[in-house]
């Protein structure tokens, strides 16, 4: 078993990792540049990059109450996986007799429109009897690499290319599909104003 070691912080959308041992690097680099008009003096202010922390670790053992879905838009996304995680799981839940133990979670089979998804909910036991188109799913068993990813989900893919690069560092090679994990669930409503740079997400990539 792997002892969780904090590998790096990321801060801005341009990220450059090395990581070995128990060494912290952290990069800053700018993300935009100030965009002068002839006739306006006014700067735009920098795009702000994610944070990630990345760690290796071993990944979490789960029984998922899952689903499958699809959007066209990343609003349309947003929408459904709100009502997912709100109102269709929880109902397939209390009729498979299953408590609820665990943050939500998303595989994504595409990170580009359209979305293609798979959605699940953490139980306590694989359910007897399942609503119409929900089935289980499990995680766990492997070591893996996780990204505490702090930022805007638009901004997500860097969080992948970082844990890809950590993987290739270390001449490992993911075992099964990357998933996200919403520690703090960023779809209690679909028109969510809360502070994203707030709401951790934990970008899990198993590997061996």
């Amino acid at each position: 078993m792997k002892h969780p070691t904090i590998c790096l912080i990321i801060t801005v959308a341009i990220i450059a990792v090395s990581c070995k041992g128990n060494n912290e690097k952290t990069t800053q680099l700018p993300t935009s540049e100030k965009n002068k008009n002839v006739n306006d003096t006014v700067a735009k202010a920098p795009e702000k990059g994610p944070i990630i922390n990345i760690i290796d670790t071993v990944e979490i053992k789960r029984t998922v109450l899952c689903t499958k879905d699809s959007a066209a838009t990343i609003e349309g996304l947003n929408e459904k996986l709100a009502t997912i995680f709100n109102k269709k799981l929880p109902e397939a839940a209390t009729l498979g007799k299953l408590k609820i133990t665990g943050a939500p979670i998303v595989w994504y089979k595409s990170k580009k429109a359209p979305y293609f998804f798979q959605a699940g909910i953490p139980v306590d036991k694989a359910a007897a009897k399942l609503a119409k188109g929900m089935f289980m799913g499990k995680t766990g068993g492997d070591s893996a690499m996780v990204a505490h990813f702090f930022g805007p989900n638009n901004l997500s893919s860097i969080g992948y290319e970082a844990l890809n690069d950590m993987l290739k560092e270390n001449k490992k090679k993911k075992t099964t599909d990357s998933y996200e994990v919403y520690i703090d669930n960023k779809f209690l409503t679909a028109n969510e104003k809360t502070d994203p740079y707030k709401l951790q997400t934990d970008i899990v990539m198993p590997y061996k």
